[in-house]
Order: structure tokens, then sequence, then C-alpha cells
């Protein structure tokens, strides 16, 4: 037998880490020391936070094996409204996307700027930035082919066709302004108004975006300059070979129609009203689901597709996230274990202990390291937060960490390296339908990952100087 074939590592399914971690920590009730804080309500938030001088060791409660399916059955059932609204959001989008405003709205840009090519980079990776807000960039995979041969027309390689999206959309995802799927379901754990604190966010996402197309742009221009330079160019002089023609693609939504103008403001007015609701009027999840319900149904009849294809795209689109919003009830599921082992404080005390040997200024960086490793477990940007926050938000309270300090460094883990993880389906999705090699991708991409690691230490160590938040 072949010994490289026998020792082959197959990763295990999400579903199967998520249980495995489930189990792990029923087990480690009976070995972890139990123990409690006292906790107290902050009169100035209104949220309970844990009184740091005041933690004591318990009796052991362990936490049976054979209780593990009735918790994550219960821990669906707690997690039941971030889950909705996670299926609500997914339905929506996909409405919008199915109307074609995101389509013409690329299009129109790319065809503006087609004969400048100083300003193409920077203008497709903010189309997708600002798409990415509030989704995956999974949805525009097949955006990727258009991408390569926009940037084919203007002397670069196929990367950079890939990278104008992808990381684009990337940098929208990670930086979490308006995401209901990952920051929305980390705030909602912290107490938070949903999309508070976006001002700060929405900084990090100009500055992550400016860092990327400076490094996209020079690798462009050295590619034009020196096509033996890039990390594709056997696949470029392929591609040479053949004459691939772009006029249907291009085409296609050559005009942005009424309908779709109408429907970009739809999208748009539904934000502005999340955003005021939630710092002015105090709204919750359900308003927040109502809100996106109407954008589903506005958009669905303004965009021309009809009652029927309106509720058959939000079932498309809701289907497709039926993944992640199950992986936030199990691992919900995490948290029940440990709070009913009376190990969560105790985890949550040795990690605070851990974390306060850390110089003040560097926790929060460290903080987000620590994220950006669970991360390589927990692809799942939802199911991490509801994995880490019950840990992480009470420790950030203990050594002085701001809960939206939290909810950022946890933003930044999930998304960044979520562009280098060969079991990212954003990453695999891209290169594949335009047959790049993982390791091609990987050899141009380390350099602006590292890049990305200390922008955002950086970051989140600058919001925890300013004490961002509470809201």
């Amino acid at each position: 037998m072949n010994l490289k074939n026998k020792i082959k590592f197959t990763m295990p399914h999400a579903y199967v880490i998520i249980i495995s971690i489930v189990i792990i920590t029923a087990i480690l009730t009976w070995v972890i020391p139990a123990g409690e804080f006292t906790r107290i309500i902050d009169e100035k938030t209104g949220q309970e936070v844990v009184v740091v001088e005041e933690f004591n060791f318990v009796p052991k409660a362990g936490v049976s094996l054979l209780s593990i399916p009735r918790r994550l059955v219960d821990g669906l059932i707690k997690t039941s409204d971030m889950m909705i609204l996670i299926l609500i959001a997914g339905g929506t989008f996909s409405i919008i996307i199915k109307t074609g405003f995101f389509q013409a709205f690329t299009t129109k840009l790319s065809k503006l700027f087609l004969n400048k090519e100083f300003l193409i980079i920077p203008a497709l990776t903010t189309i997708f930035a600002f798409a990415c807000m509030t989704q995956s960039i999974n949805r525009f995979i097949a955006f990727a082919p258009l991408g390569v041969i926009i940037a084919r027309s203007l002397g670069y390689d196929a990367i950079i066709g890939v990278a104008m999206i992808l990381l684009g959309g990337g940098i929208g995802f990670s930086t979490g302004t308006f995401n209901p799927m990952t920051t929305g379901v980390a705030q909602a754990m912290a107490g938070l108004p949903l999309f508070s604190g976006f001002g700060y966010r929405f900084i990090s996402w100009v500055v992550f975006l400016i860092v990327t197309n400076i490094y996209l742009i020079q690798y462009a221009r050295k590619v034009k300059k020196n096509p033996e330079l890039s990390v594709v160019k056997e696949m470029e002089i392929e591609a040479k070979k053949s004459t691939i023609t772009n006029d249907n693609l291009m085409n296609e939504y050559e005009h942005m129609t009424i309908r779709q103008s109408l429907v970009g403001l739809v999208m748009l007015g539904g934000f502005v009203t999340i955003v005021y609701g939630g710092a002015k009027l105090k709204y919750d999840l359900i308003d927040n689901m109502t809100i996106f319900v109407w954008m589903a149904i506005l958009s669905g009849l303004i965009g021309g597709l009809g009652i029927n294809n309106t509720a058959k795209e939000f079932i498309n689109g809701a289907k497709g996230l039926i993944f992640g919003s199950l992986i936030v009830g199990l691992a919900r599921a995490i948290s029940g274990v440990l709070a009913d082992g009376l190990i969560l404080d105790t985890a949550v005390y040795y990690l605070a202990q851990a974390l306060s040997l850390v110089p003040v200024y560097a926790r929060a960086g460290t903080m987000f390291v620590m994220q950006l490793l669970i991360n390589g477990l927990i692809i799942s940007g939802s199911g991490q937060a509801a994995a880490t926050m019950p840990i992480m938000i009470p420790v950030g309270d203990i050594v002085g960490m701001t809960r939206q300090t939290v909810v950022l460094a946890f933003n930044f883990g999930d998304g960044l390296s979520n562009y280098v993880l060969p079991t990212s389906s954003a990453v695999m999705g891209f290169i594949g339908i335009v047959n790049i090699g993982y390791d091609k991708w990987i050899k141009f991409m380390w350099r602006l990952f590292l890049i990305w690691v200390v922008t955002g230490i950086i970051l989140v160590t600058i919001a925890h100087a300013i004490n961002y938040g509470p809201f």
C-alpha cells in the first residue's frame, strides 16, 4: 500500500468538529476545577458583568456524555432567534442578487473604468467590499471569470482578476460593518445594539481596503511590466493561445434599469433603518428580522421577480445558509456545557490571568490572534461567535476591554484567515472556477495575509486604547 495514500489527512466536517468540542468540553467538566464569579448589573450599560475580585472555587458538577444529544437540541432552541435572522438575511440577499442589482452595478462601473487601468483595481475591490459588508463573498464566486477577463484586458494576470473580487469582498466581510451573520450574532451575545459601533468598523474597512489595494496595484504593475513575474505565468501563456471574448458577460448587464436602481435604494433604506433603529429606537432582533423581510418583499416586487419567484428565491437563499445557522445552535451547546459544568467561569478566570500577564497595550491584539487561530477549527463565523463569545466577553470585562473591542477582535480573527485556509469555501470556490492552483494562490497571498495580521493588531490595539464603545 502506498504510504502517502495511507496517511492522507481529511479535514473533519464542521459539525463533527463542533460536536467533538462539545464532547471534549463535557469531559473537561470532570477534570477542570469548578468555579464561579460574582456577577452584577452595570448601572451605566445595564449589562451583566463579572466582579473581577470575587472568584471562588466550588464543588465539581460534571456533565454526563449521555446528555450531549439533548444539549445540542437545547442549543438549537436557545439560539433560534439568531438562526432565524441568518436564514431571513440569506433569503433577502438572494432576492437582491436575483434582481441583477449587484451585477448591473458592478458591470457599469467596470465598463466605466475599463480604459482607466489605474482605477479599475480600487474600483472593483471597493464595489465588492461594499457588497460584502452584509454577506459572504461566496455569493459572488460566479463573478471570478468576469474579473479575470477584465484583468487580462488591462495586461494583468488571472490572480489579479480573482483578487479584486475575492479580497475586496473579504475586507467587507472581515471588518463586519453591517454583517448580521458575524457582527450581529456576536453583538447579540455581548448585549450590544445591532450594528452599534459601526463607525470604527467602517474606518477599519477603509484602512484594510487601502492596504490591500496598494499590494494589488504593486503586484499588477510588476506583472504588466514583466509577465515572467506572474505566479501563474504558465496559465497566462496558455490563455494567450486562445481568443476569449467577453462581450456576452459585459453586455448582459450593460445598463442598470430603473427597477435595479430602486432595489439599491430599498437595500440602502433598510440598513439605514436598522442602524437608526438600533441606536435610537432600541430595535431588537425581531425588529431587524422584520426589516429584512420588508427588504425581501419590496426588492422582489420592485425588481420584477413577481410574487412566486420572490418566494422561491427567498427559500433558495435561506436554504444556502442552513449549514451556518445550524452551527450557531450546535456551538451554543459548548457554552451550555461549560456553564452547567461550572467551568466556564474557571476558563474565564485562567484565560484572564494569562491575558493579564500580557502588557495592557497588547491585550486586544493577543485576543485577535487567539480568534485567528480558533478560526482554523471553526470556519463558520456565526458558529465561532456562538462558541467563543461566552468566554471572550467576560475575559474582556475582566481585563478592561470594551465589548465592542472584543467583537472587533472576533471579526478580524474570524474573517481574515478565510482567505488563506484550504478549508475555506470562498478561496477554493474562486480559484477553482478559474483553475488557479491553491499553491499559486498562497504564493501570491501569504505576504498580504501577514500585512493584514499586523494591520488588524494595530487597529484592535487602537480600539482598546480609545475605549471603543460601549455602543
